[in-house]
């Protein structure tokens, strides 16, 4: 994520906080000193971090905070409360109209912020709630914009309005909302053409298409990547053709992060989503609490909650079901395992959601160097590799069918070997906590050795926390 930086330098500060049990004066104005050089090296705007330390000062420097029984941890607190309350203390929604009377959106922004894959996006984020959308293309400069534009459409099987000559934008929009209207699409989003910089042409475009149709709300799409420029692109908009909310691409990127800090602070316009990822279901709900939370490294556990909703249908509920029912009896098979990384996958991939965990004391680098992804794709291939009769019985895998399994899956003999024994010593740990009695010693991993080198897990070194 964009704030990984940010979020190991803060997680560096106040573990230095906690270390001192009593805190002095000194000791809060020596740790805020180093938050406001982590904030301006995350590209933060400079006038915002100074009204942000100054109000943190303000609240943490007093009687009540210095003589608590945990005045490090009320620090921390008082640090999260007014990040929250940087970035908009509450969740905005995009205003719908109510019953069949179309919505419009209007999607803005400068060439190249992901502002077509984005209206793609919003349209399948509405589709799931029950709305009938329609995209209308309107960058009549650029084709590929429209075939784009077109091609995720029909990735998200809802339907494009493209122009069918050489029209103005504004008359296209027009012809569009009859066409919504008759064919009663209750939700239009307008992808309006971008520029490599703001000109008088553009602005006096998206005003004359404003003016052709009744839109509901203009979103401007800003790439996360140009830093305070993105905050600057937001004033002028807002100033030219009214804004009422942003949404920020490639936040999942390795960028400082900060225009999400700062947009809300300097326009006044809050974030309603942001983009981590190139899928068409990579687009997050923005909460000002939950990303408080991740930049501080406390987690996010209601968006993984939030994901898995989404990734996971009824099939794999009932696979999820079916497969809690197996742990607890110790009839964990290979098939369980290979469902349960096919649910991974579809939540980002492990390291995704260890990233949401809360509590789990390590940096962003040390998650990059203790989860190998490619071994787990080399397990994965182990187990496509076995016939359904051997997923189901690990006891058939005699010397001869682990020799095919480890050509097949262009593994060695020995690295099966070593996958099949951390798969047995798993399932007998599982069958110990299904029994009620200890399933492992004090300070072990709950997966035993599974997630030493070479193991199931991917760890590359010995002992991952899960």
């Amino acid at each position: 994520m964009a704030f990984d930086s940010l979020t190991d330098r803060l997680t560096g500060i106040f573990n230095n906080l906690r270390g001192k049990g009593r805190l002095t004066e000194q000791d809060v104005r020596t740790a805020l000193r180093e938050v406001r050089l982590a904030l301006l090296e995350a590209d933060v705007n400079f006038r915002v971090v100074k009204r942000f330390i100054a109000t943190v000062e303000d609240r943490a420097i007093g009687q009540d905070v210095m003589s608590g029984l945990n005045p490090a941890q009320m620090v921390i607190k008082i640090v999260n409360e007014e990040m929250i309350s940087l970035m908009g203390s509450e969740t905005t929604e995009i205003t719908l109209r109510p019953g069949g009377e179309p919505t419009v959106l209007m999607m803005v922004g400068l060439q190249g912020a992901g502002k077509t894959t984005t209206a793609a996006k919003i349209a399948g984020k509405f589709r799931q709630k029950g709305r009938k959308p329609l995209l209308v293309a309107l960058d009549v400069y650029r084709p590929a914009a429209i075939k784009q534009l077109q091609v995720n459409g029909e990735k998200l099987g809802i339907e494009v309005y493209a122009p069918k000559g050489n029209e103005a934008p504004a008359r296209i929009a027009r012809e569009a909302m009859a066409y919504a209207e008759k064919n009663h699409h209750n939700l239009v989003i307008l992808d309006t053409a971008g520029r490599l910089q703001i000109d008088k042409d553009m602005m006096k475009e998206l005003e004359e298409i404003k003016k052709a149709v009744p839109v509901t709300e203009t979103l401007l799409v800003v790439d996360a990547m140009t830093g305070q420029e993105a905050v600057n692109v937001s004033k002028t908009f807002d100033a030219k053709v009214g804004v009422d909310g942003v949404i920020l691409t490639k936040l999942d990127g390795d960028t400082r992060g900060g225009a999400a800090l700062s947009i809300r602070a300097v326009t006044g316009k809050p974030i309603l989503y942001v983009g981590m990822g190139e899928k068409l279901s990579d687009l997050e709900q923005f909460y000002p609490d939950r990303m408080a939370g991740r930049i501080l490294g406390m987690g996010d556990v209601l968006t993984l909650i939030d994901k898995a909703q989404e990734a996971l249908d009824k099939e794999d509920e009932e696979k999820a079901r079916e497969m809690t029912g197996h742990l607890r009896k110790g009839k964990f098979d290979f098939n369980d395992y290979l469902a349960s990384m096919e649910q991974m996958h579809k939540m980002g991939g492990l390291s995704s959601v260890l990233s949401m965990m809360p509590g789990m004391g390590i940096s962003r680098d040390q998650l990059e160097g203790a989860i190998d992804e490619k071994q787990l794709k080399r397990t994965e291939a182990i187990i496509l590799s076995m016939t359904p009769k051997e997923r189901a019985n690990p006891k058939l895998l005699t010397p001869q069918r682990k020799f095919r399994i480890a050509k097949g899956s262009g593994n060695s003999v020995a690295d099966v070997n070593r996958f099949i024994k951390q798969f047995n010593q798993m399932q007998q740990m599982m069958k110990q906590m299904g029994g009620g009695r200890k399933g492992r010693r004090r300070g072990g991993s709950p997966f035993g050795g599974l997630g030493g080198p070479g193991g199931m897990f991917g760890s590359k070194r010995g002992g991952f926390p899960f």
